[in-house]
């Protein structure tokens, strides 16, 4: 029995279903395509600005995920909520994320995500939290969504 991966998420699904069983993200049906690593050591790199991409932390933005891929979102004062609900000030519009799913709350400075009850939970750096600290770079997973903390 052959296998379709989610392109959202990675996940194996069966080659008759339509959508990703994890994420609900809608499977491709074109060639799949093969994904592959590539390593570089921080000479090849240099120094990134997160300048140069015009975004000034501290702000989330959006890695992959219900095609907002690029968009970013600063903090909203000491209480963040994250969700599905209009009235969250980072409103994530999709099933695989709860109503009132994290909130990011700022103290002395410093950030941590904390998980609200969500069904799909919250993970920081591909790790399911109920509340962790966030440093620059860590990636946050809401549901499809996965966005790097800019600090």
């Amino acid at each position: 029995m052959s296998q379709v991966y989610c392109q959202e998420c990675g996940f194996q699904n069966p080659e008759s279903a339509n959508y990703c069983s994890r994420c609900g993200a809608l499977l491709s049906r074109g060639e799949q395509a093969v994904e592959t690593t590539q390593t570089f050591s921080p000479e090849e790199v240099g120094d990134i600005e997160h300048e140069d991409f015009g975004i000034e932390g501290p702000a989330l933005v959006v890695r992959a995920g219900g095609g907002r891929a690029g968009e970013s979102f600063k903090p909203a004062g000491e209480r963040t909520r994250i969700g599905r609900s209009p009235d969250c000030e980072i409103f994530l519009d999709d099933v695989t994320v709860s109503r009132n799913h994290a909130v990011l709350v700022e103290r002395d400075g410093k950030f941590v995500v904390e998980d609200q009850g969500s069904l799909n939970g919250t993970f920081v750096n591909r790790r399911r939290i109920d509340s962790a600290p966030l440093a620059e770079g860590d990636e946050l997973q809401i549901g499809k969504y996965r966005m790097t903390f800019i600090a």
